[in-house]
Order: structure tokens, then C-alpha cells, then sequence
């Protein structure tokens, strides 16, 4: 007699906005393949690509759209070298409010968008509400920015700058 396993259905629920743990360990080789390859150079072509990951060129394409609906590939852009645009010293900043509200730190938050040559803000644990670092040409246009932007941020309490001697490791590629 010959005896037929059946599967069980599964008893887990899922929702359309139900997001992996994580999203990598979804990603076959192939698509590790293409993401490693784009952060390399996203201006390759499709067929370049496809060649490089062993696909057909139209395989690959409907993967690297299905990366990007998935939110994996957020965007694809020119990387400007610093020094070449005229910004080549970089500057940390530890900021500190005198208050802690919501109110301030949306405040803040809002101003800081606006703040000439402000790569990145971030708010952190710690000694400091925020960290900012900020691409400037020079110590003395650094001196002008703050001067007149950075005194002059709402709510802040203590701002202490950090002049980078030298970038050890700057990257855009997502380890994979």
C-alpha cells in the first residue's frame, strides 16, 4: 500500500505590508550578484549587467525592477567626489539641545535640512541629540558656516565640532 504524505498549510498569518526579518537572507546569489555590481558602477547597461551575473539581458532587468519595488535599490545616483566639487574638508558635530521635546527636536530637525553643505543628521544616544557632518571647502568657510548657520540653530544648547584629519573608510556599498 502506498501511503501519500500531505503538507500541512501553514497556521502563519501574513499581511501584504509583512516585511522579512530580514531582507537579505530572501536575496538569491543572483541578486546579491546584481546588487554587488550596481553598487560598484550603477551606469552599467542592462546587457553589461546581465553578462556579468549570467543572465539573459530581460532576466535581469525584471530582478533589478524587483529590487527596486522592494525598496532594496532606493535610488540610483553620481557619486561626487568631494574634493574635486570644492568641499574637501569634512566636519562632525555633535549637537545638544536644551530641551528635549518633540516640539525642539522637530524644530531643529526642520533647520538643520537647511544648513549649507550638511551630508548627513542623525539623531543618536548619548552625550549628544544629534550628529551632523557637514562638507565645507576649508577651516575658514567652515568658520564662516558657523558662524552664520550653525549659532544660529533653534534649540541648541552646545555644538562641538570635529574636523576630520584624514577619512579612513567612506563607502556606499552595503555589505552583502
Amino acid at each position: 500500500m502506498n501511503a501519500t504524505k500531505f503538507r500541512r498549510p501553514s497556521t502563519t498569518v501574513t499581511t501584504a505590508a509583512a516585511v522579512p526579518a530580514d531582507p537579505l537572507q530572501a536575496l538569491d546569489r543572483i541578486d546579491r550578484a546584481i546588487l554587488r555590481q550596481l553598487q560598484t558602477d550603477a551606469s552599467i547597461s542592462n546587457v553589461a549587467l546581465a553578462a556579468k551575473v549570467k543572465l539573459s539581458a530581460p532576466a535581469c532587468l525584471r530582478r533589478v525592477e524587483r529590487l527596486k519595488e522592494s525598496g532594496l535599490i532606493r535610488e540610483v545616483v553620481a557619486l561626487i567626489d568631494p574634493k574635486a566639487a570644492g568641499a574637501g574638508m569634512l566636519v562632525i558635530i555633535g549637537v545638544v539641545l536644551d530641551r528635549s521635546t518633540p516640539e525642539s527636536f522637530a524644530e531643529f530637525e526642520k533647520a538643520a535640512q537647511k544648513v549649507a553643505g550638511c551630508m548627513e543628521c542623525h539623531v543618536v544616544t548619548g552625550e549628544f541629540d544629534y550628529f551632523m557632518t557637514i562638507r565645507t571647502r576649508d577651516s575658514d568657510s567652515f568658520n564662516r558656516l558657523h558662524a552664520e548657520q550653525l549659532l544660529y540653530l533653534p534649540g541648541v544648547r552646545q555644538i562641538r565640532s570635529f574636523m576630520v584629519l584624514k577619512e579612513i573608510l567612506s563607502t556606499t556599498k552595503f555589505p552583502l
